[in-house]
């Protein structure tokens, strides 16, 4: 290249370390070429241009601009994800009742940044969509049962209870987000009375999911502790699930700013204090560290996979639980096993401050013999 961009170098030099070198050579030689046809080195106009001619480049020229900071990330991108799946249940809810259910999210929406404002707890994304998802059920069985609703208005009881009664088990869930939906439309005059009213979801108080027996969690100990023919992944998961109630998103935002070797102790995303691990977690966690390094990444996360190796980004949701797949549970069962425990042993505003959760979060753990089922 007559020309070469200022960053050329740089990237020869991140794509050896990154890529195998047959795949670093054949991107080396398809940038160049890109390059050479555009006569630009502009990291977002090659990007841009990359995206129609050779997309097979994208990936590995965007995680190498936003490494070496060159690119910043694109604003608000969690945001334009979340709006996506807002539209698809939004779209997904027959015509003659999408309008009021279009206008409902906005509400939601103002609602959530009223209280960001106020500095109250604002609905997560996560909730908003649960309640779109629950109205859009809702104009699915009605128009599929041909009830021959047309109008939001003509929807009674009746018509409520037909469609909770499909799935028992998310009766609470969907009954939850038609009130609101019904008192919303209420409120702005679309129907004239609220059909949930006379409706109840009655539901036991506190914890009723599965445990884990004391044998069956000394077992699991000694898999973690004893057998080194396992994955260094597992080892840590499992203890820090069953012994510090860690959540998988914070086994996978921990990274090296979290992890004191003076102290021992790891600062889970999203606690207010610093957590000790006893012998055996801590061993479990140098496994990880030796593993990652084994990798030949420079990935500050802890939990490092042959497809985050080549960039910055922690492992997904579905790398924790499929790590423990072969102790047969999900890492939610370990973790609620350890909260029945510390909510029966400690106070809740210990917890609320060590964990990270609220209060009604850790009330929701107190101890209920009748209600859990050990496994």
């Amino acid at each position: 290249m007559p020309n070469a961009p200022s960053w050329w170098n740089d990237l020869a030099a991140h794509l050896a370390e990154h890529r195998h070198p047959i795949y670093a050579a054949d991107i080396v030689a398809t940038t160049a070429r890109l390059i050479l046809d555009t006569s630009t080195g502009d990291p977002r106009r090659l990007l841009a241009r990359a995206t129609h001619e050779a997309p097979e480049l994208v990936g590995a020229l965007t995680d190498f601009f936003r490494t070496h900071g060159h690119l910043d990330p694109p604003p608000g991108l969690a945001d334009q994800r979340a709006a996506a799946r807002r539209a698809r249940r939004i779209q997904a809810t027959p015509a003659p009742l999408r309008p009021p259910v279009a206008r409902f999210a906005e509400f939601l929406l103002l609602q959530r940044e009223q209280a960001e404002q106020l500095g109250l707890r604002p609905n997560q994304p996560k909730t908003i969509e649960i309640r779109l998802a629950g109205v859009r059920d809702l104009a699915l069985h009605l128009h599929t049962a041909g009830a021959g609703r047309t109008s939001w208005a003509s929807v009674t009881t009746a018509d409520l209870e037909s469609f909770l009664a499909v799935n028992s088990s998310l009766r609470a869930s969907r009954l939850a987000a038609l009130r609101q939906f019904f008192a919303y439309a209420h409120r702005s005059k679309a129907i004239l009375h609220n059909p949930t009213h006379p409706i109840s979801a009655a539901q036991p108080r506190g914890f009723h999911g599965p445990t884990l027996t004391p044998a069956r969690q000394r077992t699991l100990y000694r898999r973690w502790t004893t057998r080194h023919d396992i994955h260094p992944h597992e080892a840590f998961i499992g203890l820090a699930a069953l012994l510090h109630a860690a959540t998988i998103t914070e086994l996978r935002l921990l990274t090296d700013t979290g992890i004191n070797p003076g102290r021992r102790s790891v600062h889970f995303p999203g606690r207010s204090v610093a957590l000790p691990l006893d012998e055996a977690t801590w061993t479990a966690l140098q496994r990880c560290q030796d593993h990652r390094h084994r990798l030949g990444t420079d990935n500050p996360h802890l939990l490092v996979t042959r497809l985050t190796r080549t960039h910055h980004g922690p492992a997904g949701s579905a790398h924790v639980r499929d790590t423990l797949a072969p102790a047969g549970l999900p890492p939610r069962i370990l973790r609620s096993t350890r909260l029945l425990t510390l909510a029966d042993e400690l106070d809740a505003k210990i917890l609320t401050t060590s964990l990270g959760m609220s209060y009604a979060g850790v009330a929701h753990y107190q101890p209920n013999p009748h209600l859990t089922k050990p496994i």
